[in-house]
């Protein structure tokens, strides 16, 4: 009896040390925290603070700057924490990274996730995606905490989710001009908040200047411009598909606005001359654009 007493100690000491072992182990591993961006309100509150303007045509964000500042002020905030890697979430055609996500994409430690981006620019399935890697981080605690860079309503499932499993998360917002830029219900379910400010911004958020076309350039002909139009517009459904293009043709003989200041741009940037204030050759841009896509149909 005395050697089985004997025995069973020994197995709880043994399992005592195991038991201590993995606590140090775990005490000497560092919380994680990854940083998810929702670029939707990224561009149309620093755009609005810092541009005066949403349209993200209208300025130049220096994405790879601010996602370093963001880095870096996660790590002023979780000191002891090691960062996992920066989330970017945005909308894009068909799902296609464009340029621009293509060479955020690249940058270390930051993962692009793309939503749709319909006729209109709105993205769709960002939030959703938001939401499943938050839950599935936190469910398989790869992160401690999470902050979020966003302002949508539609995100208070995402915060609750992650919740769930034991994460935390913060809010980080933008400053906004006048009222607020972030949904109460969002604001109500994080367990903290912080904002930043313009001085913040500043560095990375510059208006883009009207182009300079040349002085005393020759004015188009309407068919000029008719067969510019025809040329974006073939670039166009190729970049779209005909998905896209039986959800423009209803709205025929009108654009719209999205649509039509893009066609604009790239129009005055292949001719290089201005439209502005051309109605005749507006109109023949337009001509063109519908001409060869109805073409297509």
């Amino acid at each position: 009896m005395n050697d089985d007493l004997a025995a069973f100690s020994a197995r709880i000491d043994r399992t005592n040390e195991l038991l201590q072992r993995m606590l140090a182990e775990v005490a000497k591993t560092p919380s994680t925290h990854a940083i998810f961006v929702d670029a939707g309100y990224l561009y149309a509150a620093a755009g609005r603070l810092v541009a005066g303007t949403e349209d993200r045509r209208a300025f130049d964000l220096d994405a790879e700057g601010l996602i370093e500042a963001l880095i870096d002020r996660a790590r002023t905030i979780f000191a002891d924490s090691r960062l996992l890697r920066v989330y970017w979430y945005d909308g894009a055609r068909r799902r296609i990274h464009t340029a621009e996500q293509q060479s955020i994409a690249e940058l270390p430690d930051v993962k692009v996730r793309l939503g749709n981006l319909n006729a209109n620019n709105q993205q769709k399935g960002v939030d959703s995606l938001i939401r499943t890697d938050l839950e599935s981080l936190a469910r398989h605690r790869a992160i401690s905490d999470a902050a979020l860079l966003g302002g949508d309503e539609d995100l208070v499932s995402a915060v609750e989710a992650a919740q769930g499993y034991g994460a935390r998360v913060h809010l980080w917002g933008i400053e906004a001009p006048e009222g607020r830029n972030q949904a109460e219900p969002l604001l109500w379910e994080v367990d903290s908040q912080r904002t930043f400010d313009l001085d913040f911004f500043k560095p990375y958020v510059a208006r883009r200047t009207a182009p300079a076309y040349e002085a005393g350039a020759s004015r188009p002909t309407r068919e000029d411009v008719r067969f510019v139009g025809a040329q974006i517009a073939a670039k166009w459904l190729a970049a779209r598909g005909r998905e896209s293009l039986v959800e423009l043709l209803p709205g025929h003989p009108y654009l719209p606005g999205s649509v039509d200041q893009d066609l604009l741009v790239e129009a005055e940037g292949l001719l290089q001359y201005s439209l502005r204030g051309q109605a005749d050759l507006r109109r023949a841009l337009r001509d063109g654009f519908w001409e060869h896509l109805q073409t297509q149909y």
